[in-house]
């Protein structure tokens, strides 16, 4: 091989592997990331309402609503790999929020554990901790009241889409 052939096959070995390396990482899944059937939507009670924020990664899901600004039409989906006993805080959060567990198999579940109007909190290490008592592999995050104005306590069906 001449000079500016080895240069030139050089040029597209590293392409190649550059390319490759990319779509590797790219197409990765963090772990404990949720990856399939994250819906975008659901509906309760004759009503469906859009997730203004989706978090499937653990990074994301530790993010939150914090520092985010939160109205009446604020929702948030927390999406985990397998149900369990998921905990969560209200650290640098704006208002009260309520925290809907479900449990679901598919397109449809069912709300196994609801806190009610968390309050915020600004310090970070003292802030109060909210387990539920049934296992879940969602978490509905909305302003406080959310819950109450659209019937849902334990035991609602919730369809996600």
């Amino acid at each position: 091989m001449t000079f500016p052939t080895r240069i030139l096959a050089v040029v597209i070995v590293v392409g190649v592997v550059s390319v490759a390396a990319y779509v590797i990482l790219v197409s990765s899944t963090p772990p404990g990331s949720v990856t399939t059937n994250v819906p975008s939507t659901f509906s309760v009670n004759g009503k469906t309402f859009r997730f203004n924020y989706i978090a499937i990664t653990q990074s994301e899901r530790e993010q939150g609503l914090m520092n985010r600004k939160i109205t009446n039409q604020t929702t948030m989906l927390f999406a985990f790999p397998s149900a369990s006993e998921w905990s969560f805080w209200m650290l640098d959060t704006n208002t009260s929020l309520d925290m809907i567990w479900v449990n679901a198999d598919g397109s449809t579940g069912s709300v196994v554990y609801i806190q009610s109007a968390a309050p915020p909190c600004m310090n970070d290490g003292g802030c109060p901790v909210y387990t539920p008592t049934s296992s879940a592999n969602f978490v509905i995050e909305a302003k406080a009241g959310f819950a109450a104005v659209n019937g849902i306590s334990v035991g609602t069906n919730i369809s996600f889409t």
